[in-house]
């Protein structure tokens, strides 16, 4: 694992014209404040994002950069004050800025999320619960960081309703998918169940079988009911609901 000092910084004064104009040029907030801290002291980590910054989910304002287009290094680090592990980033080189990234992701017309609701109804993709639309977000299937926005028409079938949770499980998991991370390939990412929890091969390259489930209203009794019986055998609920179905 690198030193934080050792790690080349990638300050303003480090980048070409090209490149300066592509930072200076986002907008967003959340990008626009890692872009600055990486102009002025040339890294930015997980730890300063969180202190000084305020977020609470770091590599999230990571991916915001990213999605605007801006190439960015991962480096792994251990934290001076804690001792843990953690993310720092760089900038990388122009020529890894891909196709299709610039910009950042495009504004979905409002007509589209009521298209989604009509083709998949009002409820999270992962789930499979019943929400009102209000609590539903659009995703893409294939991360746009893998798949980029063409910039033709959008197809109902690229995109997912998901509520702000499954969202957050989503990106944590692409976030830490090699797929991801290296190779980019949409194919391996829509035979993922993030992708496509109805029909899918692996979980972000893993050989695992996931099933999601709620209890609302009435159904919280029952899962009281497991959880009590699963903290009585010394499991927790997960290896409990495994146990009897095994049976």
């Amino acid at each position: 694992m690198a030193k934080l000092s050792d790690i080349p910084k990638t300050p303003a004064g480090s980048l070409d014209e090209a490149m300066l104009a592509l930072c200076r040029g986002i907008e967003a907030k959340r990008a626009r404040t890692v872009i600055d801290h990486i102009l002025e002291h040339g890294i930015i980590t997980n730890e300063e994002l969180n202190s000084l910054y305020g977020y609470d989910h770091p590599p999230r304002a990571i991916r915001d950069v990213r999605e605007k287009g801006i190439p960015l290094i991962t480096h792994r680090v251990t934290s001076l004050k804690t001792g843990r592990r953690m993310g720092a980033y760089t900038f990388d080189d122009r020529s890894k800025i891909r196709a299709g990234r610039v910009g950042g992701r495009k504004a979905f017309p409002k007509q589209f999320k009521q298209a989604l609701i009509a083709l998949y109804g009002s409820r999270d993709a992962i789930t499979n619960e019943s929400l009102d639309k209000r609590y539903l977000q659009i995703d893409h299937r294939v991360p746009y960081e893998v798949a980029g926005d063409d910039g033709g028409p959008l197809d109902p079938g690229d995109f997912m309703l998901l509520d702000a949770s499954s969202n957050r499980a989503k990106s944590w998991s692409c976030e830490h998918c090699d797929n991801f991370r290296m190779k980019r390939d949409s194919a391996i990412c829509r035979a993922c169940f993030w992708a496509s929890p109805e029909n899918y091969s692996h979980v972000a390259e893993t050989q695992s079988r996931r099933i999601e489930l709620v209890w609302s209203g009435d159904e919280v009794a029952n899962f009281e009911r497991l959880q009590n019986a699963a903290q009585a055998s010394g499991v927790d609920i997960s290896a409990y609901i495994k146990r009897r179905l095994g049976k």
